[in-house]
């Protein structure tokens, strides 16, 4: 595990690390009332067939649909405790951070403005005239997270050795095992926990502080 004070790039998810909900997408099919299909089609797809599921839930489900209550969930979700104070001191240290989430541009780009984020990668539902277009711009797939942290990492002339990475979902294995410090944090998942250098069950971002 590298030494602490090493670190000169933090990547973060988003859902369940910066957010409190685990689960954005989820969150809005409740609010789109597509809950239970839209569930068992994430489950079905999200690990095998990423484009499938945008085409059966963005193209079929959502195509059409007023973005009003999109634009209140994403308005409306709050922070997980510590998270400005996190942003802050990492400004303070000199680290350069970035956003690598799988969940909505709208919801990145309003942490990256509060928070003061210097890089947001993130997926788009694309809204015209206040619906939903049935488009989505997605670069962000199953698998991705790896390919832009390391791009990143060379833009900035930054090692990955030097680089961490804080994440809660299955998403975020293998570009845990990429970085030099990979955080596990408040995740629900054993098989992220297991390949993390550090675990942090406490649901508290400030506690990624220690290991920084």
């Amino acid at each position: 595990m590298i030494k602490q004070g090493n670190i000169k790039l933090a990547c973060f998810d988003m859902d369940g690390v910066i957010f409190q909900e685990r689960n954005f997408w989820l969150s809005l099919h409740k609010t789109f009332g597509t809950y239970t299909l839209g569930k068992n089609l994430t489950k079905k797809y999200v690990n095998s067939d990423y484009e499938k599921l945008v085409e059966e839930v963005v193209h079929k489900l959502w195509k059409g649909k007023d973005a009003t209550k999109y634009f209140e969930l994403v308005k409306g979700s709050r922070y997980i405790p510590g998270v400005r104070e996190t942003f802050s001191e990492l400004r303070r240290r000199g680290i350069k951070t970035a956003i690598v989430s799988s969940g909505p541009t709208h919801l990145a780009l309003r942490a990256q403005k509060e928070l003061g984020i210097e890089c947001v990668y993130s997926n788009e539902l694309v809204v015209n005239n206040n619906r939903i277009s049935g488009e989505f711009k997605w670069p962000i797939g199953h698998g991705n997270k790896t390919k832009i942290v390391k791009t990143l990492s060379r833009k900035l002339g930054i090692r990955m050795a030097k680089v961490a990475f804080v994440g809660e979902g299955e998403n975020d294995i293998e570009v845990c095992k990429a970085v030099g410090l990979s955080i596990s944090f408040n995740s629900e998942s054993k098989r992220l926990d297991d390949v993390c250098d550090l675990v942090i069950k406490r649901r508290d971002l400030r506690e990624i502080l220690k290991q920084l």
